[in-house]
C-alpha cells in the first residue's frame, strides 16, 4: 500500500491543525463504532505542538488508550522519556482522562523489561485506530536504527512480539520499540515530518533499495496498512 496520502502544508500550524482535526477524527469515528479508541505516539520535539492540540480537543478522551510507539530506557522523570513527554504535553486539559499505557518498567535494563512490556502492550485493543511515526535523518523510525544489532528481529513479520529491546549504535540509551508487525496492525499511519532535509531522507527512502540502511522503508513498502504523511518545512 505504501504512501497513499501525501500532505504539504506551508507551515508547521496548519500542519498541527490539520492532522489534528484528522486523529480526532479517527478516534472519534473508533469511539462511534467499537466505543473505544486506540492512539500510539511516537517522542520527539516535532510532535509537541500536536500533543498540545489534541489536549484542546473535544472528545471522550476517557476512552481512549495512548501508548507509545517507542521509548528511551530511563526514568520517566527524566526530559528524556517519550513517556514524561506524553504526560507533560498529551495528558493535559481535556486528554487528561486518557488511559495511559507505557512502556518503561521497573527492569534495569530494557532487554530485562522486554516480556513485562510485551505484557503491558497486549492490554492494548489492536489495531491501533491512529499510530503516528516520526524519522531521524538516518532514515530511522520508532527505534528502528539502521546497524543496530536485532533490527532483523525487529522487522520480522513473523516474530510474535509486540515489542523488542533495541540499542541504537551512536545513541546513548537502550530503547524499545513496538517491532515492525506491531506498527502495521493499525488502522491509520501517520508520518509527521518536517524541514525540507526530512522531505529529501523521505525521497532518498523511497528510492533506494537497502530498507536496512533506512528503516523507514519498510514502512514505506508495506502493502497492508494505509499511510499518510504529512510535511511542512
Amino acid at each position: 500500500m505504501g504512501v497513499d496520502t501525501f500532505l504539504e502544508f506551508p507551515t508547521s500550524e496548519q500542519l498541527v491543525a490539520a492532522l489534528a482535526e484528522r486523529i480526532a477524527g479517527l478516534l472519534g469515528e473508533a469511539l462511534r463504532e467499537r466505543h473505544q479508541a486506540t492512539l500510539a505516539v511516537s517522542g520527539g520535539s516535532t510532535p509537541i505542538p500536536l500533543f498540545a492540540r489534541l489536549a484542546e480537543m473535544e472528545l471522550a478522551w476517557d476512552k481512549v488508550t495512548i501508548s507509545l510507539v517507542d521509548e528511551r530506557w530511563v526514568d520517566v522523570s527524566s526530559p528524556d522519556s517519550n513517556e514524561n513527554l506524553v504526560r507533560c504535553h498529551l495528558l493535559q486539559k481535556k486528554a487528561a482522562t486518557a488511559r495511559f499505557i507505557g512502556m518503561k518498567n521497573e527492569a534495569a535494563t530494557a532487554d530485562g523489561g522486554a516480556d513485562a512490556c510485551e505484557q503491558r502492550l497486549n492490554e492494548i485493543p489492536r489495531p491501533y485506530d491512529c499510530l503516528i511515526l516520526g524519522m531521524g535523518n538516518d532514515g530511522h523510525t520508532a527505534s528502528l536504527f539502521p546497524e543496530a544489532a536485532n533490527l532483523a528481529a525487529a522487522v520480522a513479520l513473523d516474530s510474535g512480539r509486540s515489542c523488542m529491546a533495541i540499542r541504537p549504535p551512536a545513541a546513548p540509551h537502550g530503547r524499545m520499540t513496538l517491532t515492525l508487525p506491531a506498527i502495521l496492525a493499525s488502522r491509520q499511519l501517520i508520518l509527521h515530518l518536517q524541514g525540507e532535509e526530512k522531505k529529501k531522507v523521505l525521497a532518498r527512502a523511497q528510492e533506494e533499495g537497502d530498507a536496512d540502511a533506512m528503516p523507514i522503508s519498510y514502512i514505506l513498502r508495506q502493502k497492508t496498512t494505509p499511510l499518510a504523511v504529512y510535511w511542512s518545512p
